[in-house]
């Protein structure tokens, strides 16, 4: 999304569930959504398959404790 898909966007949004954005507020929430916006390009940009299927589940595992990743 450009700046502009955001900012309307993020009006929509907020009126849709009925929570302002204060002005001070504005420019951070704009800055998520541009971040969220790229892993979702990220993500996307992923060929699948029509045979591909979803995970299961997804169990998160903490860092070994000590080590590098």
């Amino acid at each position: 999304m450009n700046a502009a898909e955001l900012e309307r966007y993020l009006d929509a949004a907020a009126t849709a569930v009925g929570m302002p954005i204060a002005p001070e507020h504005r420019a951070a929430v704009l800055g998520y959504l541009a971040l969220a916006s790229g892993f979702a390009d990220t993500i996307n940009a992923v060929p699948l398959d029509a045979t591909d299927e979803p995970a299961m589940a997804f169990v998160p595992v903490l860092p070994a404790k000590g080590g590098s990743a």
